[in-house]
């Protein structure tokens, strides 16, 4: 990574001790501090409330509930880093195949990858991203398979990595060099 190639120069090493164990305390060890957070780093107001609004601990939404919401999230807003750095860190974790992976970018909710709570949260991202609002239909059906607080936070997560998106794109951060690429459109079958 470049720093030329990000809009916003990041907070450069070695990190004022306190930065630093923040940094630790988020990052896998051996794993430099993500261009995301050096860069946001530069004004204190936004990255304390960022860190804020951070929702990556153990919630009443599954690990794999979560990074679904966010790698289609990020996929809809177009934003290669973060979904890239999911897709990296997370997807074996929460059991995501290549071709869920690929769904999230590629499919939509009625995809053959996805469970029914699965497609629903799909939807339900969807829904938020196109219209900033959920139908009566989605919400029905949220209800009926999730809890309250499970519903709220999977909104919340929509939420969070669209303002994640917005910082990575609007910085023209470039991708981690870990980071996951999207996959290719499947191809269209010929007639």
């Amino acid at each position: 990574m470049t720093a030329a190639a990000s809009r916003v120069e990041p907070v450069p090493p070695p990190y004022p001790s306190e930065l630093q164990k923040v940094f630790d305390a988020v990052m896998p060890p051996g794993v430099p501090a993500l261009a995301l957070f050096t860069t946001l780093a530069r004004v204190p107001r936004i990255w304390d409330r960022f860190r804020a609004g951070s929702l990556l601990d153990r919630g009443p939404v599954s690990l794999r509930h979560r990074e679904i919401v966010i790698n289609r999230t990020c996929a809809r807003c177009g934003c290669a880093y973060e979904r890239g750095v999911h897709v990296a860190f997370f997807a074996q974790r929460a059991a995501l195949t290549p071709v869920q992976i690929g769904a999230t970018v590629h499919g939509d909710a009625n995809d053959a990858a996805w469970s029914d709570g699965e497609g629903l949260l799909v939807r339900m991202v969807d829904e938020l991203h196109d219209s900033a609002n959920l139908s009566e239909q989605v919400w029905n059906a949220l209800a009926a398979a999730f809890s309250v607080e499970q519903i709220l936070e999977a909104m919340a997560l929509a939420g969070f990595y669209h303002m994640v998106s917005f910082f990575a794109n609007g910085l023209r951060l470039p991708s981690e060099p870990y980071g996951v690429p999207f996959p290719p459109a499947p191809e269209s079958p010929r007639l």
